[in-house]
């Protein structure tokens, strides 16, 4: 079944990622008073609700979830954890300055709270200030150096300020540590596509975006990279597997534009886009 996404939804390789929990919940969570009460005499506990917003969260109710974390805080004001789930809703509701302040007010509770950082790192890579990410994520590297999401997520940071060969050996040590990580695999085409390393780019991904488990994800991604060499007819086939036609001859003119550009102006665009700059993402 074919569906129609914007351009700029190839470049979903990026993906700045939520990090809340994936457990099936029911959104219907009231009866739960702004009070902090289930219905009877007892407040409910700070764990509690962290744990009722996060299942607000995973259900995608944000707003009650929201709701849920500044409970939490009010009943836990020395904890960084109810304000990372407080960061991590509003991100997920692109509110990103407000996330800002979220993540560190955690940080001023826990300065080497692992989640902040990399909330913090995210949410500043969403603000189109790449380089401010690079000071959390080098504490957060410190801590965890073989964790593959966190290379992944320097690795992005690195490409966004230009550093691609140094991106690229993050992309490279995270395959490394995870060998079947899509998004690690996805970023580094990417990265190699930016530094007009073409046939890497493609052999790389390419196994991946034609085998059967493939999604538009990959494929779509692969199709950008052939748009980049210059590829038509690649690009448009592999655009076809999962695009309308006036999206095909969307994404088709979209590479176009993208080739006329100077390389670092392409980076700047190509990046800026996948990381969902004020909107990432991730």
């Amino acid at each position: 079944m074919k569906y129609v996404e914007r351009a700029a939804s190839v470049l979903l390789a990026l993906s700045l990622l939520t990090l809340v929990g994936c457990e099936e919940v029911s959104s219907r969570l009231d009866p739960l008073s702004v009070s902090g009460h289930d219905g009877g005499t007892t407040p409910l506990s700070a764990e509690t609700l962290m744990r009722i917003g996060a299942a607000a969260h995973a259900g995608g109710d944000l707003a009650n979830a929201l709701r849920l974390y500044r409970e939490a805080a009010t009943l836990q004001p020395s904890a960084a954890a109810p304000f990372v789930a407080i960061g991590n809703t509003l991100i997920d509701m692109n509110q990103v300055n407000e996330a800002l302040l979220a993540y560190k007010s955690a940080l001023e509770r826990e300065a080497r709270d692992p989640e902040a950082l990399r909330g913090l790192a995210k949410a500043y890579l969403r603000t189109a200030r790449p380089e401010l990410a690079g000071a959390p994520l080098q504490i957060a590297y410190e801590d965890t150096p073989n964790d593959p999401k966190l290379l992944q997520l320097i690795g992005v940071a690195d490409d966004l300020v230009g550093q691609h060969g140094e991106a690229q050996a993050r992309y490279r040590r995270g395959i490394e540590l995870a060998p079947g990580d899509l998004g690690l695999t996805l970023d580094l085409a990417l990265s190699l596509a930016l530094t007009g390393d073409y046939d890497a780019a493609i052999a790389r991904l390419g196994p991946m975006a034609y085998s059967a488990s493939s999604t538009p994800r990959e494929r779509q991604t692969l199709a950008l990279i052939h748009g980049l060499k210059g590829d038509r007819k690649a690009a448009q086939q592999l655009a076809t597997m999962d695009l309308e036609p006036s999206a095909v001859a969307h994404n088709l003119a979209y590479y176009d534009r993208l080739r006329a550009l100077s390389p670092e102006a392409r980076s700047r665009a190509i990046r800026s886009l996948g990381a969902g700059t004020a909107a990432p993402g991730s």
